[in-house]
């Protein structure tokens, strides 16, 4: 069977092929830019973009399943055209899905729910790649100035997240579920930029930022109004539910979840001046 994946060259997408390629999986990868895929060899590239769901009819020929993300366009909004995608995907043969969550329902999720496929969400707490946001200041001065000090998640390896997917893909037995992820342990902001420091081995320094300094330094930077606003709204009350470590991420894929330590030392690099 072919497996399509679907936000192929995005943070938890490479990790969704490359699973499936190490485990022989024939795969095919959508992206807006082929050209630009850099994705392992054996990987089919094919363009698609899911806000438009006629491109998406020539990526589908011959597959069976497929992992989608509930997003798209150079905004990264939520989907509007979900009940359409599903339809497609219905018409041409799809039996499975795994659908990556995000904080915001768009119109794909309830589409699934309601249609005919087998289906596994994926809804992952914050991702440890978002620490590359502190790749500039730290290699420029050593710091890292956020607020919340105190405030503690689960941080998740994108590539734990890309095995779950990449497992309820080839196996059975995980249709109908949704799978919440965790890391292996809940850690403050002071703590992560600590652990950051002794991969990259030199001290980096945590400024803890008010939430007014917070929100002057993400205007500044670029950051739209209503991001910064859910920004300030998630770290500042850090949902508990969400940040429960749990082992959902050994039970799917029989191996732990991996520590942000871990993460850090594979990206120590990055850090680095």
């Amino acid at each position: 069977m072919t497996i399509l994946v679907t936000g192929a060259t995005g943070t938890v997408g490479r990790h969704v092929v490359g699973e499936l390629i190490r485990a022989g999986q024939r795969v095919r990868a959508l992206t807006r830019n082929p050209a630009g895929a850099n994705l392992p060899a054996g990987v089919e590239v094919v363009a698609g973009d899911l806000t438009l769901t006629d491109s998406l009819v020539p990526a589908l020929d011959g597959v069976t399943a497929v992992h989608l993300i509930t997003f798209g366009g150079d905004d990264y909004g939520v989907l509007r055209n979900g009940r359409e995608i599903v339809e497609l995907l219905t018409e041409t043969g799809v039996r499975k899905v795994t659908v990556l969550g995000g904080w915001d329902e768009g119109t794909l999720e309830p589409a699934v729910r309601a249609g005919s496929l087998a289906w596994t969400f994926v809804y992952p707490t914050e991702f440890m790649s978002n620490a590359m946001g502190w790749a500039g200041s730290i290699r420029a001065e050593g710091v890292v100035r956020e607020p919340f000090g105190d405030a503690t998640t689960a941080m998740v390896h994108e590539a734990d997240i890309g095995a779950v997917a990449a497992t309820a893909l080839m196996e059975d037995g995980h249709a109908g579920l949704t799978y919440a992820l965790t890391g292996p342990e809940r850690l403050s902001t002071r703590d992560k930029v600590r652990i950051l420091g002794e991969a990259v081995g030199r001290e980096i320094e945590f400024v803890e930022l008010t939430v007014e300094q917070a929100r002057e330094k993400m205007a500044a930077e670029g950051q739209p109004e209503e991001m910064i606003e859910f920004l300030l709204d998630v770290f500042g009350n850090v949902p508990e539910e969400a940040n429960t470590v749990n082992s959902t991420i050994e039970k799917v894929t029989g191996r732990p979840a991996r520590t942000f330590a871990q993460w850090a030392a594979e990206h120590a690099d990055a850090f680095r001046a």
